[in-house]
């Protein structure tokens, strides 16, 4: 099993910044791609970014393309989500996602191995 647990999430202005967190721990073997989800009230979880075991490849939904950005530190099991320049349609519940072991994260929930148990944002205007 591997635990993944999100912090960073809260109140933002729009056209702020805010960086999300999300620690992995528990069997943390296995290289894996990471990534991030969101979802909001009545909709479906949707993809958001995700990261190759050595930062690469990457990829993004394109409603955050040149604004969010993901990036992990293998040796502290750790994967962030910096997200710049933020809107009101970025408000969501914010789920970390981690892939089998040994492949990438695909943007379908149902390739995900494990969630977190998400972390909200919310965009003001």
């Amino acid at each position: 099993q591997v635990q993944l647990d999100e912090s960073g999430g809260g109140l933002v202005q729009v056209g702020g910044s805010l960086r999300l967190s999300c620690a992995a721990s528990g069997r943390t073997s296995g290289r894996r791609g990471m990534g991030w989800f969101r979802q909001t009230p009545g909709k479906e979880r949707e993809f958001v970014a995700a990261i190759g075991w050595r930062s690469v490849p990457t990829y993004y939904t394109d409603s955050v393309k040149g604004r969010f950005t993901i990036s992990r530190d293998n040796a502290k099991n750790t994967v962030f989500l910096q997200m710049n320049n933020v809107k009101p349609e970025d408000t969501a519940v914010y789920y970390c996602a981690a892939a089998p072991a040994d492949s990438y994260l695909e943007s379908s929930t149902s390739r995900v191995d494990f969630w977190g148990k998400g972390t909200p944002v919310t965009v003001s205007s």
